[in-house]
């Protein structure tokens, strides 16, 4: 069983799938930022690294799912690789920020492994507003984010709403984050626990 955890920079992917993981006595996969050898480069000069950085969490992606699809765990995932393709690559071309031809290579590739790969058996999509991703990404401190724009989380935003209007993959749960505080909140947890066990009920 694979689920996987979508949103926004700052909308607590990694933070709901920990607590759910938990709940659940599921086996959590995490997004690589830590390790991620292009990530302070690209935040400091975007069109430069964009390409190299997009391909690298590519990379990671299908990796993942393909250790997931080969797995018989109950697996959580922060992230898919639907978003790296749908919604940050064509955001830096649209931007400017990757080249047309880098973008096209990008998306050919994405398409070849697309047809290996599995989406997941439920998608949690976390909204929110600009001004709770601004507060989050605040309260965490991480150093590279410190450039992030306001114009560019407003920007994903707007693709990752055209994403889901459209997400026809498989089963789709969206958790506002602007009503649900499920980090400090543990009501608000609960609910959330609720709403994935109704979901998963009808996945077996």
């Amino acid at each position: 069983m694979h689920v996987a955890v979508a949103g926004n920079i700052g909308s607590g992917k990694t933070t709901l799938t920990t607590l759910l993981a938990k709940n659940f006595k599921w086996e959590p996969h995490y997004e690589d930022v830590d390790d991620n050898p292009y990530l302070n480069d690209f935040y400091e000069d975007m069109q430069r690294w964009s390409f190299n950085l997009q391909i690298y969490f590519l990379k990671n992606r299908f990796a993942q799912v393909a250790e997931i699809m080969r797995s018989d765990k109950k697996i959580i995932q922060d992230r898919t690789i639907y978003e790296d393709a749908h919604i940050f690559a064509p955001n830096l071309h649209a931007m400017g920020l990757m080249t047309t031809r880098d973008y096209r290579n990008y998306i050919d590739l994405f398409k070849l492994m697309e047809e290996f790969i599995k989406p997941p058996d439920l998608l949690i999509y976390l909204r929110g507003s600009v001004p709770s991703l601004v507060n989050q990404i605040q309260k965490r401190g991480r150093p590279y984010e410190n450039t992030i724009r306001i114009d560019y989380l407003k920007r994903l935003n707007e693709r990752y709403e055209a994403w889901i209007s459209t997400y026809e993959q498989g089963k789709m749960l969206v958790v506002d984050i602007d009503e649900l505080n499920f980090a400090e909140n543990p009501e608000h947890l609960g609910m959330i626990v609720n709403r994935v066990n109704a979901e998963m009920n009808g996945l077996f």
